[in-house]
Parts: C-alpha cells; structure tokens; sequence
C-alpha cells in the first residue's frame, strides 16, 4: 500500500513515465497531468500529498499553476525543470515552491530526484499527521 499520491506536472510523457517508475518502486501513488490547466484540475480531484512541477507547460504555466495552489493550499511543492538559472530558481521559491530541482540529470540523479521527492513527501505526511493528532487530543 502507498503511503501517499504524488502528482506529477511536465509536457514530456517520457519524463513522467520515468518518475512515474521510480516514484512507485519507492511506494507512492503517481497520478500525471501533461498541462497547466490538467494539473489544476487534477490537484482538486487527487488531493494529492505533495506536486513535481515543470515550470514550461502549455495552457497555464508551472509558475501560475503554482500561485493558484498556493492560493489554497500548502501542498508540497517541488519545482522541476530546465530552468536552471538564479533568477528561476529564486521566482519559484518566492512563488511558493518548497524545492528547485533541474532537469539536466542522468539516469543514476533522476533516482536520486525522486528520492529527493518522496523524502519530502514523508515529512510533510509526518507534519500533517502530527497536525492531525494535536487536533484529535484538543478536541477529547
């Protein structure tokens, strides 16, 4: 059983099939939206635990798709992209990203990458559990 959904946000379906495998041999549920608008709509469907997001995307790009979930939720974020300069880096963050990871990996780091996001998805699971607990032992 997964311990948590992880959507995944790029145009590219080789890149999402390739996170998709190594994101579920690690135990998570994968769940894929190809575009801006699709990744909207599927974070309101999926309610999933924590987001790997392209910043180039048709429709709406990754940094709208990403003020539009901030708007609502604090949903882990994980930028990833070929964006690699400073400046990118810094907007996303400011955006409300909670990690910037560039694309330009070889085989052994998109391992490494995934890892990286379901690391992240665990601990934002434990904060949420946590959360979770202090409210249920408040309200006995």
């Amino acid at each position: 059983m997964a311990s948590g959904k992880i959507l995944v946000v790029d145009d590219d379906q080789n890149i999402c099939e390739l996170l998709r495998l190594y994101i579920e041999k690690e135990g998570f549920d994968v769940v894929i939206a190809n575009d801006g608008r699709k990744a909207l709509e599927m974070f309101d469907q999926e309610n999933p635990d924590l987001i790997m997001l392209d910043i180039m995307l048709p429709e709406l790009d990754g940094w709208q798709v990403c003020r539009e979930i901030r708007k609502k939720s604090q949903c882990p974020i994980i930028m990833l992209t070929a964006k690699g300069e400073v400046f990118d880096k810094v907007l996303g963050l400011e955006l409300g990203a909670d990690d910037y990871v560039v694309k330009r990996l070889r085989q052994r780091k998109w391992s490494l990458a995934s890892r990286r996001c379901c690391a992240a998805l665990e601990r934002a699971m434990k904060i949420r559990l946590k959360r979770l607990n202090m409210i249920n032992s408040a309200s006995i």
